[in-house]
């Protein structure tokens, strides 16, 4: 019977790597072996590590935009099962806080009357603006996707703050808020039930970096921004976590 015949190198074919044929047991032939599966293997890793493509479904409870980590060419019926979450999943809505938005808000109206500077590197509270948080029952988190829905058209972004922050006793810096931020958005000239748009690599490291936070507070804030025709009271955003085991 013959003997199979191993690339010899790095474990990658090169111009100048060669084919040997021995019997698999001299030097070359066990170093070609071990070569050609550490290929296999590695190229088994890179394949599991790819990330499947996000898209925008329908969310299960609200009828919400998902940005969800499967292909795009899933079924509807796969959608419908996938409503039904395991029982380890919590799904957590942005809720606006209004006393700090208020808190805010009369922060750049007292700098307006009195004339007085922002402090320096301070982040004031723009008008199309308002502050949101997550609140971590549970803190052992590991991102799954985005629920997201938006009547209409126009621009949403959602810029985290670090845990640095604390409201009620420091200004909020710019030096405080986290990156990448997140972004949705329908334009004017779309259908109304078009899909909603979104920067997905953005949305999925920035889903990582809250599940990262929340391993260390229990509330995190968000500034929430409605541009482009945008308006809160057609918003509905969530997002979606695993709990560690």
């Amino acid at each position: 019977m013959s003997q199979p015949n191993y690339p010899v190198g790095s474990g990658e074919m090169g111009q100048n790597e060669k084919l040997v044929h021995c019997d698999g047991n001299c030097w070359e032939g066990r170093r070609g072996r071990r070569a050609y599966e550490n290929r296999v293997r590695e190229e088994k890793r890179l394949r599991l590590k790819t990330p499947s493509e996000l898209h925008l479904s329908q969310h299960p409870s609200t009828q919400a935009g998902r940005l969800s980590p499967y292909p795009r060419n899933k079924t509807s019926e796969m959608d419908a099962d996938e409503a039904k979450s395991p029982s380890n999943t919590i799904v957590l809505e942005f809720k606006e806080d209004t006393a700090l938005t208020e808190m805010m808000r009369l922060r750049v109206s007292s700098l307006q009357r009195s004339g007085q500077k922002r402090q320096d590197g301070e982040r004031l509270l723009l008008p199309y603006e308002a502050v949101y948080r997550l609140d971590f029952a549970i803190q052992e988190l590991n991102f799954s996707r985005w629920y997201f829905s938006l009547s209409g058209y126009g621009r949403v972004t959602i810029t985290g703050i670090c845990q640095h922050w604390t409201p009620d006793l420091t200004n909020l810096m710019t030096r405080q808020l986290l990156e990448p931020i997140g972004t949705f958005w329908r334009n004017a000239g779309d259908p109304e039930d078009s899909q909603l748009k979104c920067l997905e690599a953005d949305m999925q490291e920035f889903g990582e970096r809250i599940a990262e936070l929340a391993k260390v507070r229990k509330v995190m804030y968000f500034l929430l921004a409605f541009k482009d025709g945008a308006e809160a009271a057609n918003l509905n955003c969530s997002i979606e976590f695993t709990t560690e085991k």
